[in-house]
């Protein structure tokens, strides 16, 4: 019995060492009001001017992100790099990263945030399309808009295409993508 009050007399002395040393430290003084540093004048700009920019640079970090994604494999149902993704995963798994909730479905997709003019179309927004077929009109694939306002509309998705499928980079102007436009969500 004595071995066992020893062991935990040690493991409680190495707890308190671990745990309780910040405890036991002086405390550092604190400076006489004649010691204290100068204030300085901060100026505050708009508060609309830094949301401005934290909210671009979010758009930017998950562009890039997306981007780092290029040429992973196309999968049905995928949802990471490791699997493949498929379209509307693909997006599920970008936006996670960001703690941004989006569904694995880009019918679910498309109701999605708020609906934003294609002019107005920016970096990290959600373009939906619908399927391949001609006489499609429910929501069927969708990508993650890479360009800004004022620029051809480029998007990063996976593709099932038959000829070059995962994760690609593609244009909406001058291609089937155009026929197949349903609209841009923004959920950033």
């Amino acid at each position: 019995m004595r071995i066992v009050w020893l062991m935990f007399g040690a493991l409680m002395t190495i707890l308190l060492a671990v745990f309780g040393w910040q405890q036991l430290r002086p405390e550092a003084p604190v400076p006489a009001s004649g010691d204290l540093p100068p204030v300085r004048a901060v100026v505050y700009r708009a508060a609309t001017a830094p949301r401005r920019l934290a909210s671009q640079d979010r758009r930017d970090q998950l562009v890039s992100f997306a981007l780092r994604q290029l040429g992973k494999a196309y999968c049905y149902a995928g949802t990471t790099p490791e699997g493949g993704f498929d379209c509307s995963g693909f997006l599920t798994y970008v936006y996670g990263q960001f703690n941004i909730d989006v569904p694995h479905s880009s019918a679910l997709q498309y109701k999605t945030g708020s609906a934003v003019p294609r002019a107005e179309a920016r970096k990290g927004d959600l373009i939906i399309f619908t399927g391949t077929a001609k006489d499609a009109t429910t929501p069927g694939h969708a990508g993650i808009v890479i360009s800004e306002p004022g620029q051809p509309l480029r998007f990063v998705h996976s593709s099932s295409s038959k000829r070059d499928p995962g994760v690609k980079i593609s244009q909406v102007d001058g291609t089937d993508y155009e026929r197949r436009f349903l609209g841009i969500r923004r959920v950033l």
